[in-house]
This record gives structure tokens, C-alpha cells and sequence, in this order.
């Protein structure tokens, strides 16, 4: 599999995750993948299934939007924009949140590593009606 091939086929398996094709990552991801986001860090690729499953479990939507893809030998940089709703946070409304992954890719092509940035207080924190003002005001605070 080319280099580009790799990421597109990464970048596609996100576009089309949700509860019901969970399975699929074996197909993008080795099996001792290491996952590490602001929130977990999960080892292997059926923790990840099963993170990934939990996850998108109660999740209504989700859909990714690519920016820049950039990849130079094993290592790839993505930049996006994820929308998602969730009936717990926001009311069920959408919400945008954006980020940065990081892949390290093993020789057959498939992911050995994959780390996102992106701003947890955003995406979970903010959206919780009693905690979301308390973290906004001390984003506030902090920034002046």
C-alpha cells in the first residue's frame, strides 16, 4: 500500500465509524496499537474496538472534516474538525471541536500510533451544564 493510500484509508475509516463497524479497524490498526488521546491511553487493538464501541454507543453523529494531511515516511499529521452530538452534553445539539492526530505507520501500512490533540474542556468539560461555566470562566480568567 502506498504512503498516501495508508492515510487515505485511515482518514476514510473514520469517516465511516460508528457502533455498528467497529471490527473494521483491524484492517487501519496493528494489533498492539498504542491509542493515546487528552483522556485514555489504550493498548491493543480490542481495547481500542471496545474504547471505540463504548464511545460511539450513545453517540447520535459524528462526522470528521480533514484540513491538511501531511505525511513523510512512517509519520502522518492530520488536522480536522469533528462534529458529533451526544444526547448527555450540549442538550443533544452539535458540537465542533478541533484537533490534530499524529500516526506513526508500521511497514504493512496499518497504524502502530495514534495520538490526538485537541481541546478536552471543548469537546466534554464545557458541555456539561453546572461544570461547563465554571470552565469557561477560568479559560476566561486565564487569558487575560
Amino acid at each position: 500500500m502506498s504512503q498516501n493510500a495508508a492515510l487515505e484509508a485511515f482518514c476514510a475509516f473514520f469517516d465511516k465509524l460508528d457502533k455498528n463497524c467497529t471490527s473494521k479497524l483491524y484492517d487501519v490498526y496493528t494489533p498492539d496499537v498504542v491509542f493515546i488521546d487528552p483522556l485514555h491511553r489504550i493498548e491493543g487493538a480490542k481495547a481500542l474496538e471496545a474504547y471505540f464501541a463504548g464511545m460511539y454507543a450513545n453517540v447520535s453523529r459524528c462526522r470528521f472534516d480533514y484540513h491538511d494531511k501531511h505525511r513523510h515516511g512512517d509519520t502522518a499529521f492530520v488536522s480536522w474538525t469533528m462534529t458529533f452530538a451526544h444526547p448527555k452534553l450540549n442538550r443533544g445539539r452539535e458540537i465542533s471541536v478541533d484537533g490534530c492526530t499524529r500516526l506513526q505507520f508500521a511497514a504493512d501500512g496499518r497504524v502502530a500510533r495514534h495520538r490526538d490533540y485537541f481541546d478536552a474542556g471543548a469537546m466534554l468539560y464545557e458541555q456539561v451544564p453546572l461544570l461547563g461555566r465554571a470552565v469557561r470562566w477560568l479559560k476566561h480568567r486565564a487569558s487575560r
